[in-house]
């Protein structure tokens, strides 16, 4: 027993060791592996598969039941005898029984409700549809904010570089007479002032790290990072060049599997009226069954039990009809019931497409003012790395100060800083307009 404890635990860290050596994980590696092992995504898996037991529930009513029975009672003290008169006599008898039963009519009831059970069954697999719809967002999400704060980093880093430059530069000026001790002193504070800033820019990068892989159910972050996408490959073409709102909603109407999820259950619904109904309707069964018993009276000879027990074989065959009259209005208010219902489920429904809607409209929008952002951004990074090249060019020959020259770089690296949120802002909204449409989730 421990060598088999002893080897399945070193099978475990072998492969959490594998999964931390391999690669980086690209957008749709974590995807996928975020559909296998979400644990969301496993709950609704559950809930779907106890739907097929509810409709294998339904389906099996139709079927006949088959019950036996066995009693063994004793009766002490005074009772009836056969001659009619009572003395003190005890007895005990013993009984045996088979029966079953058929429904054959019960008012549409079993269809209706195998119906019913078949439109859950599918609306429970739209929604584990829905939520792997919902991590895959979720995990798209995420991958972009890791992108963003590694593209924060590198700013930052860059800074960093510039920043220690200028330190050195100064600090021989100062050697040579040729700049103050202040110029180095606030020089220093900006290198300072920039290596915070990396700082705070790694610790969002782990961090958003950490909630990927949260996400994914790994159990650690470490050795986890992500592929880079090839950013070169976003193109701005003349004109809007993106399909507008009302376009992308009726093809998303066809197959988003929440509103397919919220139909099924509409058509659910209406089917629940019916079986609200059949309580109207007669119901008629089939009851057929077969027994014996042995009896016997203390103080009497008896038969054997054997030769009892085949005397006394009996069997039956009968129909049992039950026609509903007054039921105290229970009926009545079921079939309200359940039309209420109908109309709470017709309004869920016109509710989540008003939310697909709204979502579309957002993601177009953002899409919209990503690509003009993004636009102007690449412009803005231009002129202010223009300048700062000026600036520098300037600086190195005396014609400005230290200050213009952190300003000049502050406002080039911040306009850097405005494209890369940009640049993936248009990237994910293109995206998911796209994964409206059906297409997968990818960049």
């Amino acid at each position: 027993m421990y060598r088999i404890i002893y080897t399945l635990a070193f099978l475990m860290a072998a492969l959490a060791a594998l999964a931390q050596q391999r690669g980086a994980w690209t957008l749709r590696e974590c995807i996928d592996y975020a559909l296998e092992n979400n644990i969301t995504v496993k709950q609704q898996d559950v809930t779907r598969r106890q739907g097929e037991v509810e409709l294998s529930t339904a389906r099996n009513s139709r079927l006949p039941d088959l019950n036996v029975s066995a009693s063994q009672n004793w009766s002490f003290g005074r009772g009836l005898t056969a001659e009619n008169t009572y003395s003190n006599q005890n007895t005990s008898s013993t009984s045996f029984s088979l029966g079953t039963s058929v429904p054959l009519f019960t008012g549409f009831r079993i269809p209706r409700t195998i119906e019913q059970n078949r439109l859950n069954l599918e609306a429970a697999t739209a929604d584990l549809g829905k939520a792997r719809d919902d991590v895959s967002v979720q995990v798209a999400q995420a991958y972009v904010q890791i992108l963003y704060d590694m593209e924060l980093r590198d700013v930052a880093l860059r800074q960093i570089g510039i920043d220690s430059m200028q330190v050195a530069r100064l600090a021989e000026m100062y050697r040579t007479g040729k700049a103050s001790g202040v110029d180095v002193a606030q020089q220093e504070a900006t290198l300072a002032q920039s290596r915070l800033t990396y700082t705070q820019a790694d610790n969002d990068y782990r961090l958003a790290l950490l909630d990927l892989a949260q996400l994914l159910e790994l159990p650690s972050p470490e050795g986890f990072s992500i592929v880079r996408p090839d950013t070169a490959l976003i193109a701005i073409g003349e004109g809007n060049g993106l399909p507008v709102p009302d376009e992308i909603y009726q093809e998303a109407l066809a197959f988003k599997p929440e509103v397919r999820a919220e139909t099924l259950r509409l058509k659910g619904a209406e089917v629940g009226i019916g079986i609200a109904k059949s309580a109207l309707w007669p119901t008629l069964s089939l009851t057929a069954g077969l027994g014996s018993n042995y009896y016997k009276t203390s103080g009497f000879d008896a038969e054997s039990f054997g030769r009892q027990m085949r005397n006394n074989f009996s069997q039956y065959i009968g129909l049992s009809l039950n026609v509903p009259i007054f039921n105290r209005l229970e009926t009545r208010n079921s079939i309200r019931a359940a039309r209420l219902n109908h109309e709470t489920q017709q309004l869920q429904l016109d509710n989540v497409k008003k939310t697909l809607y709204k979502e579309i409209q957002q993601a177009y929008y953002n899409a919209v003012a990503a690509r003009a952002q993004y636009a102007s951004s690449r412009e803005a990074t231009r002129s202010n790395k223009a300048a700062f090249d000026l600036m520098s060019a300037k600086y190195e020959y005396g014609k400005a100060n230290i200050t213009e020259f952190n300003e000049a770089k502050n406002n080039w690296l911040t306009s850097e800083s405005e494209l890369v949120r940009a640049k993936y802002e248009y990237m994910y909204s293109t995206s998911l307009l796209d994964f409206y449409r059906g297409k997968q989730l990818s960049f």
